[in-house]
């Protein structure tokens, strides 16, 4: 893995089959990978693998053993430069103890799911945005805060601007940042804008040095 790196983590707790649910994804939480022994050993606090959010400790750093029999997905940022790199992983490391907001966790649940039964347009305008205090997070908020900090794209919305330096009249397609708060981890899956990296194929996977047992035949009864 490389710092920058978004993992994403099937759970298998009451909240990660919750947040499964809700999100009708296989991802219930993501982590950022920091990178080891940055800066001597230390940087704001981090010094070893991932920043995630965690329900009970918060904004906490762990290593690789934390994920370990999860099923799992890294998603890669293209094209960063590596001072915008070395920014996203400090505003993670900047935030090592925050509480993790659960009254997002609710405001996700009203937004996704229909109900009350409103039109999802008018969804978005009923939200708390979580807590609205500036030391609570969720994982993938704060992923989407860091990335959009340095205005890289997860997935933004398209609209329209007017634009008189091109013409009279003329408009433009912008692009347009969601409220960090909205995003879930599968929102990183799902974004084109992030590579999906397979540790096998990195590694130069041949499909000529594989070993295959016989196939045994499948016998079907009278």
């Amino acid at each position: 893995m490389r710092p920058g790196d978004v993992l994403l983590v099937e759970g298998t707790s009451r909240i990660s089959t919750a947040i499964k649910y809700l999100t009708q994804s296989s991802w219930s939480h993501a982590a950022l990978y920091v990178g080891k022994g940055r800066a001597g050993g230390s940087l704001h606090g981090c010094s070893d693998e991932f920043v995630e959010a965690d329900v009970v400790e918060g904004v906490r750093v762990v290593g690789f053993d934390e994920f370990r029999g999860y099923n799992l997905r890294i998603c890669r940022p293209v094209g960063l430069r590596q001072e915008d790199i070395e920014a996203v992983v400090e505003f993670m490391c900047q935030r090592v103890g925050y509480q993790y907001d659960l009254c997002n966790i609710f405001d996700l649940a009203r937004y996704l799911l229909p109900i009350p039964p409103v039109p999802s347009r008018w969804r978005r305008r009923m939200l708390g945005l979580g807590s609205g205090e500036p030391t609570r997070a969720i994982c993938s908020t704060l992923i989407a805060q860091a990335f959009q900090a340095i205005d890289y794209p997860i997935l933004p919305e398209h609209v329209w601007k007017d634009d008189e330096s091109l013409c009279q009249g003329c408009r433009r397609r912008v692009l347009k940042k969601r409220h960090y708060t909205l995003f879930t981890p599968r929102d990183f899956d799902f974004s084109p804008y992030f590579l999906i990296v397979k540790p096998i194929l990195e590694a130069g996977f041949t499909p000529y040095a594989l070993s295959w047992t016989e196939e045994e035949r499948l016998v079907i009864p009278d």
